[in-house]
């Protein structure tokens, strides 16, 4: 920050020039950042200081002097206390504008000469931004004689009770609501945050959005579930999609949802869902995108990118259950999945198996350098290789790996813009970069996803 000196508490007018990662409006005081939650660029707004560090200010609106045309009304009742989503007070054509505009400034940050060379494409958004997650992990907490079951108020330990999710299904929040009341009903022990005493800890419903088929799962602290036939009869009894009911044990302090044992206590082990033409298997804890129609977006995109035409052998890297890999099989003449989690792999294989016509998809467990450099020794080196990691992007040893086989092709499907635009960088030594494509895959929140496609120099 500059010489200037702010402080707690000090109020003054603020212009806001962009919308920053978290969903907040950007401004400039004397040449300070400040972040300010819940304005959008382009309003003239008066703000008062909440917190001052030496790189930046956090502030909150008193009063809003010139206020955006995207402006509007957030939807959710609870909106400003649950920290969810962060951008329901903006129309859905903005979200998407200013989604792009979050990727034209990591660029800016981390890789002026791409973001000023590369085609940054318009955001792919949903016909429908609602009701579009098909799972939903709410906490349970008891204040008194009620059960509620919701989210943390952001920043802070205190349960906020969510009868309504705009953007779950609503079939996962019916379940969600009538599970506490049996709960509450049936007076089974709630677990408490504070002394960690108690039972029931979390409600997670998944719901196939194509199948129909439900599954409900309660995280407890034990194995013993008091009232347990009369609890099972009365949660099958809430919506006719209830497939499958299990229990998950987690007895650990943690902000981890699921612990390592789950036990079935009625109907399926898994849960049907398809995605395109494949079919899958939902196990409780299995991994499957949160927002079905537009994986099918994103998935096409990557599709798009690969440009197979039947004879490239394809790398899936960070390949989690196999989803990428399974899309881009048709046009392959092999893929190859690989990834960490031992757990993801057996889902993958299991996924490749059941379904027809991927009797040429493999998948492996270890990392992608270990198995690209071991490979490289044998003499195979794919033509195509896609990425999908998580939030930190590329390990560092994975691309000089890729910078040394140098695959004909490179497809880098990000779902964080800063770690994207810095791999970038690096990979920009050997690839252009033909584009850069947006993808909305959670609307009202500041999250964006990107497909990219990199080609080798020649």
């Amino acid at each position: 920050m500059s010489e200037l000196k702010m402080e707690v508490g000090q109020k003054f007018p603020l212009t806001i020039k962009r919308l920053g990662i978290n969903g907040e409006g950007v401004g400039f005081y004397k040449r300070n950042v400040v972040f300010v939650k819940g304005a959008i660029p382009g309003e003239e707004v008066t703000v008062k200081l909440t917190k001052v560090s030496p790189k930046f200010a956090e502030a909150e609106i008193l009063a809003i002097r010139k206020a955006s045309e995207f402006r509007q009304e957030a939807p959710c009742p609870v909106y400003s206390e649950c920290g969810g989503c962060q951008l329901q007070h903006m129309t859905y054509e903005a979200q998407l504008m200013n989604k792009r505009d979050i990727v034209v400034q990591a660029f800016e940050k981390y890789a002026k000469e791409i973001g000023q060379t590369a085609e940054i494409r318009p955001t792919i958004g949903m016909d429908n931004p609602w009701h579009y997650r098909n799972k939903s992990q709410f906490q349970v907490r008891k204040e008194g004689k009620r059960v509620y079951a919701g989210l943390f108020t952001e920043g802070t330990n205190q349960l906020l009770n969510i009868n309504d999710c705009l953007v779950q299904h609503p079939v996962t929040s019916k379940i969600t609501v009538a599970t506490r009341k049996i709960l509450q009903k049936l007076n089974i022990p709630i677990y408490d945050g504070k002394t960690l005493n108690g039972l029931v800890r979390t409600i997670v419903v998944r719901t196939g959005m194509r199948s129909g088929e439900t599954q409900v799962c309660l995280v407890t602290t034990r194995r013993e579930l008091p009232h347990k036939e009369e609890l099972i009869e009365r949660i099958k009894k809430i919506d006719p999609s209830i497939v499958s009911i299990t229990q998950n044990v987690n007895r650990e302090k943690t902000s981890l949802i699921f612990g390592p044992d789950t036990f079935i206590l009625d109907g399926k082990e898994a849960i049907h869902e398809k995605l395109g033409e494949f079919a899958f298997d939902l196990s409780t804890r299995a991994f499957f995108q949160l927002n079905p129609e537009q994986t099918v977006h994103l998935y096409n995109e990557i599709k798009k990118a690969a440009a197979l035409t039947g004879k490239e052998n394809v790398v899936d890297a960070y390949c989690g259950v196999g989803t990428i890999g399974m899309w881009l099989a048709e046009g392959a003449r092999e893929v190859r999945g690989m990834d960490n989690v031992d757990e993801a792999i057996a889902d993958a294989k299991y996924n490749a198996r059941t379904n027809d016509n991927l009797q040429h998809v493999r998948f492996f467990p270890g990392s992608a350098d270990k198995w690209l450099f071991r490979w490289s020794k044998e003499d195979y080196r794919p033509d195509v290789i896609c990425v999908d990691p998580p939030r930190t992007g590329l390990e560092p040893g994975f691309i000089r790996t890729v910078l040394k086989i140098k695959p004909k092709l490179f497809v880098y499907t990000s779902c964080n813009p800063s770690t994207l635009a810095r791999d970038l960088k690096e990979l920009s030594k050997s690839y252009n970069v033909e584009y850069i494509q947006p993808v909305d895959m959670f609307p009202q929140t500041a999250q964006v996803e990107c497909v990219v496609k990199l080609t080798l120099k020649k």
